[in-house]
């Protein structure tokens, strides 16, 4: 696999577990906020190619230490054989699986979830998406439908889902309702839990577009409370506001 490293024991990736925090390189996106950009293009200086049985040594001596293999990135559905495999001998060690996706591959997602490989899902609600994906008007268009087709594929198997919302200042209520009414009917709300996440600019991350990120990113007070009231009344009662150090809501 061609992965950026592995942190053994993380308390920050899946809420509210420890896990193993695996990154995987390269990604379809180009999102102007990304922190993770260099592993993302496959940073050669970054990103090396590690043997599977590798990984699943290092997570075997932290296995009494986590509930999770967290797989993130880059995009690790690129790599969906790979993640096959990965996932199929952590299964084997009675560890849960878990994959953060930006969901826009519903192929390769559908692969592992039939063969049962996927305990739990992580992706970014990145709205509105012309904006977040950093791609052309017709790729974004194709890769959201995409987007759509995973949630749906995820509800059908009833894998729980944390949802994270990057807030940024584009993003109005106006803006977040008019996509949520089109992500509302592939949720099921009792398993998914929202995870609203500020997004962080210069010095406290080192986005691929400082100059968006020096426009956009941020929050304001209000538009999140008001956003947080919408989801209630959508019926989500598992709620979460992320909360870093250091940042204040604009």
């Amino acid at each position: 696999m061609l992965v950026a490293g592995w942190k053994n024991v993380s308390l920050i990736d899946v809420l509210g577990h420890p896990s193993f925090t695996l990154w995987t390189c390269l990604c379809n996106l180009k999102c102007p906020f990304c922190h993770n950009w260099r592993i993302a293009n496959g940073d050669t200086s970054i990103c090396k190619h590690v043997e599977v049985e590798k990984i699943i040594e290092e997570l075997e001596a932290s296995r009494i230490l986590i509930d999770y293999l967290h797989v993130t990135g880059g995009e690790p559905l690129i790599q969906f054989i790979e993640i096959s495999d990965l996932f199929m001998e952590t299964g084997e060690l009675s560890i849960k699986r878990s994959l953060n996706s930006n969901l826009t591959l519903p192929k390769q997602l559908k692969y592992l979830v039939e063969k049962n490989l996927v305990d739990h899902v992580a992706t970014d609600l990145k709205i509105p998406p012309i904006e977040l994906f950093g791609l052309s008007r017709e790729a974004t268009l194709i890769l959201w439908r995409n987007f759509l087709e995973s949630l749906k594929i995820i509800k059908d198997h009833d894998i729980p889902l944390e949802l994270r919302v990057p807030l940024h200042k584009k993003l109005t209520v106006a803006v977040f309702s008019v996509h949520l009414d089109e992500v509302l009917s592939n949720l099921n709300t009792s398993t998914t839990t929202i995870l609203l996440n500020p997004l962080l600019g210069e010095p406290l991350t080192n986005p691929r577009n400082p100059d968006w990120c020096r426009e956009n990113c941020g929050a304001q007070e209000e538009v999140l409370n008001n956003i947080v009231d919408l989801l209630r009344s959508k019926g989500f009662s598992r709620i979460v506001v992320k909360s870093i150090p250091g940042f204040q809501k604009s």
